[in-house]
C-alpha cells in the first residue's frame, strides 16, 4: 500500500527529526503545504503517526528560540572579528 503525501511527510519528519522548513525543501513544496498536511490531513489519515510527528514538531518549536539566538550571536561575533 502506498503512503499518502501526508504520511510520507510525517515519516520523514519523524525519522529525521526535521523541521517544517527542512521537510518542505527536501520535498520541493511550500512550508504551508507541509504544515497543512502534517497538522490537519495527517490527523484524519493516520492519527498515531500524527501524534508522534506532533511531538517532534513541538520539540523543534521549543528549540527555535535557542537556534535563533545562537545564529544571532554568531552573526555579531563574525562582524566584530571582521571589524
Amino acid at each position: 500500500m502506498d503512503l499518502s503525501r501526508s504520511e510520507q511527510l510525517g515519516q520523514f519528519i519523524l525519522n529525521q527529526h526535521a523541521t517544517i522548513r527542512q521537510t518542505a525543501k527536501v520535498f520541493g513544496i511550500s512550508k504551508s503545504t507541509v504544515h497543512l498536511d502534517v497538522s490537519k490531513k495527517l490527523k484524519t489519515i493516520n492519527f498515531n503517526l500524527y501524534k508522534k510527528v506532533k511531538v517532534v514538531l513541538e520539540n523543534n518549536y521549543n528549540q527555535r528560540n535557542i537556534r535563533g539566538g545562537e545564529a544571532t550571536r554568531k552573526k555579531y561575533l563574525n562582524l566584530k572579528n571582521k571589524g
